[in-house]
This record gives structure tokens, C-alpha cells and sequence, in this order.
């Protein structure tokens, strides 16, 4: 079969239509992940053994089993679970609680690294001044550690950006699955998908330049 390359300026709104999708969903998906993680770390690092081990276990579980398994849990089993059924507009929900749970389970491990690289003496001076544990960590340690792991939490946003086309799986129709839709009609494939690759490729470029453009910002204020 003959390639149609005129295809890809023919398809090109819809697809772009479909990124920005792609887009709404990771940005939601990272900022639960985000909000997830950073509770998650602090609870992995609490003193007591209950708080610890749930929070062993959420990361356990959400790190050990596939992303595309907890959309289709999150798409098909909670709905029976709590016996509802799936509204219309579930699929864009289904996909941002999905992938910020798992997105989550990654930045909590991320959060905690960058906890633990702070010096111990810098908690230490901050209660020597009168600050409780709890305000220590907020204005003190939390700060230092945020700027430590920007470059780790970037690789996870493209990471989540790149694994967002398996949402396509429960037909919520982002990049890839708009994709999908325009090769059924076109029998294209390999027109389709360069094209879906090159935006895909597109968008991480971009945000591969912001983590850096944020890294080196963070950089020049410590240098100060």
C-alpha cells in the first residue's frame, strides 16, 4: 500500500486536539502525584510503625504492578466496587486518579531521597531556634529537598507524559487514541504514528528544556 504523507497535515488538528488532551491529563495526574508523594514520603519517614507500613505499602503496590492494571481498576473495578455505574465522562477521571496514584508511588520515593540528603544539622539548628519537628521540615529541610529533586521529579513528569497514551486502553481519546481512530479510517499506520511519535517527541522536548531552564534558576539562587 502506498504511503500517504499528506496525511499527516490532514490529521494534524485532530491530533493536536488529542495532545492537548495528553496534556490535561498528565498536568492533573502530576499534581495529585505530586500532593500524594509528598505525604506518602513523610509518612515513610514517621516514627511510627503503622503510619510507616502503610506507606510501604501503597508504594509497594502502586511501584510493583502495571500502570495499564490500575487504569483498568480504576476504570472498571471501583465503579462495581462502590456500585455505580461508569458515567460518560469517566474516562478522564479514571485516567488522572490512575495515573496519579501511580505517579504518586514514584514521587514519594523521590521526596524521600531528597529528605534524607539533607544534613541532619540543618533540623537541628531549626529546633535549637525554637522550631517544633513539623515547621523545621516546612521551612527549612522541605525547601532545601525540593530543589534537589527537580531534576528526578522531571524524569518522572515525561516518564508519566509518555506512559499517559495507555489511557487509550479505556477509549479516552488523547493522542494516542486519536491516533488510533484516524488509522482504522486511513489504513496509514506508519504515517499515523511517526506523526503521533514526533509530537509526543515534541512535548517532552519541551518540557526536558523547562526542567532544565527550573534546574538552572534553582542553581543561580542558591549560588547568591
Amino acid at each position: 500500500m502506498e504511503l500517504r504523507w499528506e496525511l499527516m497535515i490532514e490529521s494534524i488538528n485532530p491530533l493536536l486536539k488529542g495532545a492537548v488532551i495528553t496534556l490535561e491529563l498528565t498536568a492533573g495526574a502530576v499534581a495529585m502525584g505530586i500532593v500524594i508523594g509528598l505525604f506518602m514520603a513523610l509518612m515513610r519517614l514517621s516514627g511510627s510503625r503503622v503510619v510507616r507500613g502503610f506507606a510501604i505499602a501503597y508504594i509497594d503496590f502502586f511501584r510493583g504492578t502495571p500502570l495499564l492494571v490500575q487504569i483498568l481498576m480504576v476504570y472498571f473495578a471501583v465503579p462495581q466496587l462502590l456500585g455505580f455505574q461508569i458515567p460518560d465522562n469517566y474516562q478522564f477521571v479514571a485516567g488522572i486518579v490512575a495515573m496519579g496514584l501511580n505517579s504518586g508511588a514514584y514521587i514519594a520515593e523521590i521526596f524521600r531521597a531528597g529528605i534524607q540528603s539533607i544534613d541532619r544539622g540543618q533540623g537541628e539548628a531549626a529546633r535549637s531556634l525554637g522550631m517544633g519537628q513539623t515547621q523545621a521540615m516546612r521551612y527549612v529541610i522541605l525547601p532545601q529537598a525540593f530543589k534537589r529533586v527537580i531534576p528526578p521529579l522531571g524524569n518522572e513528569f515525561i516518564a508519566l507524559l509518555k506512559d499517559s497514551s495507555l489511557v487509550s486502553i479505556i477509549a479516552l481519546q488523547d493522542l494516542m487514541y486519536t491516533g488510533k481512530l484516524i488509522v482504522s479510517r486511513t489504513y496509514q499506520p506508519f504515517v499515523i504514528y511517526m506523526e503521533v511519535a514526533l509530537i509526543y517527541l515534541v512535548m517532552t522536548l519541551i518540557l526536558s528544556r523547562f526542567v532544565s531552564y527550573t534546574e538552572r534558576r534553582f542553581g543561580k539562587s542558591d549560588n547568591r
